[in-house]
């Protein structure tokens, strides 16, 4: 039986009344997005149209999910809130504290010893809270939430910005920070500005070389990382249906590089047929009663240009595998341009890495077309040329693949195992006998490929694609290989190719899994202690932020002045840093490290306006602090990319920031800066960003009168004494507006628990 049956059974249960309300009250045929969103409503009086892209509704999440680097940040806050338990059921999977140095065994135990503070600070709050646990080696958050929580027409928030691969199983599936899952928890509505609706029509079916993976390369060429900015992405057509469910998870996670709130397909017989190979046959069927609900209406179909905001046209049988990169997700090359590209651009030809897996791509169908390719390398003679690096999604996917004989390939070409962990994918991988200024060339399965990302290296130039392509490029070693129609030179010295790859969506024998990986929390969770030490430099009891003053903001000092893309990760690194991500203080000394200063156009580097001097950003913005002047980062477009990662705005505020000033923003960033209790505004003039000097002290004035759809107005006073004003907007609701007032949200929550 499936994890919280009950509450699935009430959902729907509740969601044929609901959905009927939404179209009278709508007056027309529903997408499945709508469907799902107006069922979760947490006024469910169907008395008032949410206009799309404008209005902010509350809904209420079926579930919460976070992973150990975010979890211990949103559970800091939940012990802040004042309650006993989760109000809905959540669950922590640590996936990301996993440094990737050797392989799976002697990776995973070290990060046991390594982590053992935070791991069992994780497993003793969970347990008092009622949380569900997954210990070390389980898998990859999203992968486990897959195979075990996920179900069609439900509704999850998790605080990873790849929570919406549940889309695939027909979940509204949103990445969040974690202030926003502490609100759910906490028993409250969670506030989200009802999306637009981009249709993604497939028709055809993809073959050869072809994979879901390279659906989703596509797309974020057509949209770039910021199209799809407060959309939900439904795709939907007969290509739809031939994509299995675990291919539909991929293109679901990926569209986080699109900038999408989340992504959706609607329920099929792939995603029933994964149900009931997951052991949730009792889903499958409650679903199958629900079908007509858990899709859109046969009208949307029929002219779905009148119900979504943007309709693509995307034709399968036509669709070239792509490689994507560098640097940036949506660079998106079909392989039959690729080569060209490599030549033209002058990028590294010697690949020096291959790695498959991570959350988007280690599915069972992943593994087994990647190990058809390793296998076909083995009968034709011929071994990897550059590295080959293999992570499993879950213990559930390796333990049934290394029982199907799929692994076994890898290594006998040259490939590395590692742990059920992000590892490489999110910097958590010590790359051995590598040059800071070595420009080299890697290619992965995963989904973002920033600069530094992988190996902290900014000359590593990062390439994107499924991973059978990866697999046939790490037996080609170079970039330019075509597997399509290049030919190989084998051990030999015959010249051979390679045979388009093969795969099983679900194995024939069923899942399964030996290790005990899941820990439930305790019945009665009063007696559970949960202790911090004092002298921690990893984990730290949180203060609440101070409320704001009740006045305009004046002689603000220049923080930095950020020029072009600045994502979480540049606000705040991954890699090393995630074993502070407990520890507000001491993750703050990465603050701003990677962004790139517009002044000088170097990294970690800025003036502090009282010395004159330039020193690491960290160090000036504590230099402000403790010398109690606040201070402003302005910013370029689509700031906060990336990562949920809330600590990319709680470091801000924790180090006296009390505004971010952009073109524009990452819907979760803007968010999590709100949440926080710091000013997110955007210019209303982008040029205006020009007018930015190095000395400008800053004042932000209308404060006294903060309202929504009111634009508040920056004063920056340059050194030589003139001045320049303009208008800045905001998209502040008024009870996001109270939550500036008060410091933060959690302070709101508090204080309401405190009555």
């Amino acid at each position: 039986m499936a994890f919280d049956i009950d509450i699935i059974e009430t959902v729907y249960e509740k969601m044929g009344e609901r959905i009927e309300s939404t179209r009278k009250l709508l007056g027309r045929p529903l997408t499945f997005t709508e469907k799902i969103l107006y069922a979760h409503l947490n006024d469910p009086l169907y008395t008032k149209v949410h206009e799309r892209g404008n209005a902010y509704v509350d809904f209420r999440p079926d579930r919460v999910a976070m992973q150990d680097a975010t979890a211990q940040m949103a559970l800091l806050q939940f012990m802040m809130a004042g309650k006993e338990k989760t109000a809905v059921p959540a669950s922590v999977h640590c996936d990301h504290l996993i440094l990737a140095k050797a392989h799976a065994g002697p990776d995973l135990e070290k990060a046991k010893i390594t982590n053992k503070e935070v791991f069992d600070f994780l497993a003793s709050v969970s347990s008092k809270y009622g949380i569900g646990f997954w210990k070390p080696g389980a898998g990859i958050i999203h992968q486990v939430l897959f195979e075990n929580y996920a179900f069609p027409g439900g509704m999850m928030i998790g605080t990873d910005s790849h929570t919406p691969n549940a889309g695939g199983l027909g979940m509204i599936a949103i990445g969040v920070g974690g202030a926003d899952a502490v609100d759910v928890m906490a028993g409250m509505p969670w506030e989200l500005k009802m999306p637009k609706l981009i249709g993604i029509r497939l028709t055809g079916k993809m073959n050869g070389w072809t994979s879901a993976k390279d659906v989703i390369l596509a797309i974020a060429g057509i949209l770039t990382v910021k199209g799809g900015t407060g959309c939900v992405v439904e795709y939907f057509g007969d290509g739809a249906e031939e994509i299995s469910c675990t291919g539909k998870g991929t293109i679901c996670n990926m569209g986080a590089e699109v900038g999408a709130t989340t992504s959706i397909f609607p329920f099929d017989k792939k995603m029933k047929a994964y149900l009931e190979a997951t052991g949730r046959s009792d889903i499958a069927k409650l679903a199958d009663t629900m079908a007509d609900h858990l899709r859109a209406d046969d009208e949307v179909y029929k002219k779905p240009e009148d119900f979504y905001d943007q309709v693509i046209d995307l034709n399968l049988s036509e669709l070239e595998p792509h490689i994507n990169g560098p640097f940036t997700p949506d660079l998106s090359w079909p392989i039959s341009q690729f080569a060209k590209a490599v030549k033209e651009q002058d990028w590294p030809d010697n690949l020096e890495v291959g790695l498959i897996g991570s959350c988007t791509n280690s599915s069972y169908e992943d593994i087994s077309r990647s190990s058809s390719v390793a296998k076909q390398a083995l009968s034709k003679n011929l071994k990897a040329k550059a590295a080959f690096i293999i992570t499993p999604g879950s213990e559930q996917v390796r333990f049934t693949t290394e029982r199907d004989g799929l692994l076994d390939p890898f290594g006998k070409i040259g490939g590395v195992i590692l742990a059920n962990a992000c590892g490489p994918c999110i910097g958590q991988w010590q790359r051995h006998n590598v040059d800071r200024k070595h420009r080299n060339s890697i290619i992965t399965s995963f989904n973002r490929n920033f600069k530094k990302r992988n190996d902290g290296n900014p000359n590593t130039y990062a390439f994107v694609a499924s991973p059978e392509m990866v697999t046939a490029m790490a037996l080609g070693g170079r970039l330019s290989f075509n597997p399509l129609v290049d030919t190989l030179i084998n051990e030999e010295g015959r010249e051979v190719t390679l045979d388009e790859p093969k795969g099983v969506e679900l194995p024939s024998n069923g899942f399964a899994v030996e290790e005990h990986v899941y820990v439930a929390p305790a019945e009665d969770g009063s007696t559970v202690e949960v202790t911090i030490d004092p002298q921690s430099k990893r984990l730290e009891r949180l203060s609440p932020f101070p409320a704001w003053e009740g006045e305009d903001l004046s002689g603000l000092r220049l923080f930095i002045k950020v020029k072009g893309k600045c994502t979480t990760d540049h606000i705040s690194m991954a890699g090393y840093w995630l074993m502070y991500r407990g520890h507000l203080d001491s993750i703050s000394q990465n603050l701003m490290m990677g962004a790139v200063n517009a002044f000088n156009d170097t990294a970690n580097l800025v003036k502090n306006a009282l010395t004159g001097a330039y020193d690491e950003a960290s160090k000036v913005a504590r230099y402000y602090k403790n010398a109690g002047i606040g201070s402003v980062i302005f910013g370029d477009e689509n700031y906060g990319e990336g990562s949920s990662r809330e600590h990319a705005a709680m470091e801000p505020r924790h180090m006296g920031v009390r505004a971010v000033i952009v073109r524009s923003f990452a819907r979760i960033h803007e968010t999590n800066l709100k949440k926080q209790g710091l000013l997110a505004l955007t210019f209303a003039d982008p040029n205006d960003y020009e007018k930015v000097r190095e000395d400008d002290s800053i004042d932000i004035l209308g404060l006294e009168n903060f309202s929504p759809h009111n634009p508040l107005t920056v004063r920056l006073n340059h050194e030589d004494g003139s001045t320049d004003e303009f208008p800045v907007n905001h998209t502040y609701n008024q009870s996001q507006i109270e939550w500036f007032k008060a410091g933060s949200a959690l302070n709101l929550i508090r204080k309401q628990a405190n009555k």
